[in-house]
């Protein structure tokens, strides 16, 4: 294959993976903030809830977005290593 498209699929598999696991993390980092502010304010109006809460953790949906993005990033930087052993 021609150096440009080892380039070309590298830029796609790039972009692939960053729009569709970016997402999924930001889900993810937003429900995180929200339960800690939430825990936060409940301490602070001295209706903490007794015990420890266990977190939620990454949905199925999300984490299998993440493994995907994931799966893209590696294809994006073996074409680029093969990109630059063609060029």
């Amino acid at each position: 294959m021609p150096p440009l498209a080892w380039l070309a699929v590298a830029v796609v598999a790039g972009l692939g993976a960053w729009a569709v696991g970016w997402p999924a993390w930001r889900q993810y980092r937003a429900r995180e903030a929200s339960e800690s502010n939430t825990e936060r304010y409940l301490a602070w109006r001295g209706r903490t809830p007794s015990g420890e809460r266990p977190r939620e953790g990454m949905t199925g949906e999300e984490r299998r977005r993440i493994y995907v993005g994931a799966a893209l990033g590696i294809a994006a930087v073996v074409a680029l290593l093969a990109f630059f052993g063609t060029s």
